[in-house]
C-alpha cells in the first residue's frame, strides 16, 4: 500500500470548537425612592430618649429662671422649693393632711364615677351604633353638653344634689361619660361588612354577630375612649373638689390658691398630671394587650 492511501485511512480528528455561554445581563430595576431615615414607616421609633431630653431641659430652663432671678418667688417658685412641700406633705410635717389623704380621696372620686360612665356609657354607645332610635333619642343631649364646661352646669348640680360626695362624682361621671359614649358608638362602625357577611354565611345570629364581630372590631376606638374619658375625670377634678371638699388634691390647690402659697398650688399640679400621665400609660399597655392587632390592618 501506498503512503497515500494509508494517509487517507487514518481518520484526521480537527478540533471542536468551544461555545462560549453568552453573559446573561441582570434586568434593569427601577431606581427605589431614596432613603432619607433609618426607618421605613412614618412615625417608626421610640420617643422615650427625645422626651427624656426635653423633661431635662424643661426642669433645667424652670432651675435658672427661678435661681437667677428672672421670675419672681410668687409667680413661678424654684423646683427646691416645690420638691420641699412635696416632702412636707409626703411626710405629714406641712400644716394640712398628709398627702396620701388628698391622693386616696381624690383618686376614689375620680375612680367610682370613671367606672360608673364606663358601665353606663359604652353599652348607650354600642346601642346608639346599632340602632336608630337609640341614636335619635340620646344624641341630642349627648352633642348638646358635651361641648359645655363643667364649670357653667355646676351650681345647677349643686342645687340639685347638695354639697356632699354626689356633686363630685357626678360631675366627674359627665365628664367621662360623653368621650367613652361616643368612642363606642363610633367604633361599632370599624367591623367590615364582609366580616358581617361572612358570619351571617357561617350560621351566625344577630346577636352573635355583635358579641364575636362588631365588640371586638370596636374594642380599640373604646379604649382609646377610655383613655380620653381619664384624662377628662382628672380635669374635671379640681373643679369637682370646689364643692365643699375637704380633703382631695383639688382642694388642696384652691386652699394653697387663697394664700398665694404657689409652691404648693405647683406641686399639687405635678401630682394630678404625674398621676393622670401614669392613668394613661396604664391604658396604653392594656390597650397593646387586648387589641395587639391595631394598626397592623
Amino acid at each position: 500500500m501506498s503512503d497515500a492511501a494509508t494517509m487517507t485511512n487514518v481518520p484526521t480528528s480537527t478540533p471542536k470548537a468551544t461555545r462560549v455561554a453568552p453573559q446573561k445581563t441582570p434586568p434593569s430595576q427601577p431606581p427605589g425612592p431614596v432613603k432619607t431615615s433609618r426607618f421605613k414607616t412614618p412615625g417608626e421609633g421610640s420617643s422615650v430618649g427625645i422626651s427624656i431630653v426635653t423633661v431635662i431641659v424643661l426642669l433645667a430652663l424652670w432651675f435658672a429662671a427661678t435661681n437667677l432671678g428672672w421670675v419672681k418667688p410668687l409667680f413661678l417658685p424654684s423646683p427646691q422649693a416645690v420638691f420641699q412641700q412635696f416632702y412636707e406633705y409626703l411626710t405629714g410635717q406641712a400644716n394640712d393632711k398628709p398627702l396620701w389623704q388628698h391622693f386616696s380621696a381624690s383618686l376614689l372620686r375620680v375612680t367610682v364615677a370613671f367606672w360608673l360612665a364606663f358601665i353606663v356609657a359604652v353599652p348607650l354607645g354600642i346601642a346608639m351604633g346599632m340602632s336608630r332610635v337609640a341614636r335619635g333619642i340620646f344624641d341630642p343631649p349627648i352633642e348638646f353638653y358635651r361641648p359645655l364646661p363643667p364649670l357653667a352646669y355646676l351650681p345647677l348640680i349643686i342645687i340639685w344634689f347638695g354639697i356632699d360626695e354626689t356633686p363630685k362624682i357626678l360631675l366627674i361621671f359627665l365628664s367621662c361619660f360623653a368621650p367613652l359614649a361616643l368612642a363606642a358608638r363610633s367604633g361599632m362602625r370599624s367591623a367590615a361588612q364582609e366580616q358581617i357577611n361572612a358570619a351571617y354565611s357561617m350560621g351566625a345570629s344577630y346577636w352573635q354577630v355583635i358579641r364575636y364581630v362588631i365588640i371586638p372590631a370596636a374594642l380599640p376606638d373604646i379604649l382609646v375612649g377610655m383613655r380620653i374619658a381619664i384624662g377628662f375625670g382628672w380635669t374635671t377634678l379640681v373643679a369637682a373638689e370646689m364643692v365643699a371638699a375637704n380633703v382631695g388634691l383639688g382642694q388642696m390647690v384652691l386652699n394653697a390658691s387663697n394664700f398665694l402659697r404657689t409652691d404648693i398650688v405647683i406641686m399639687g399640679i405635678i401630682v394630678i398630671g404625674v398621676v393622670a400621665y401614669i392613668f394613661d400609660l396604664f391604658m396604653r399597655w392594656v390597650e397593646k394587650r387586648l387589641v395587639p392587632w391595631k394598626g397592623r390592618m
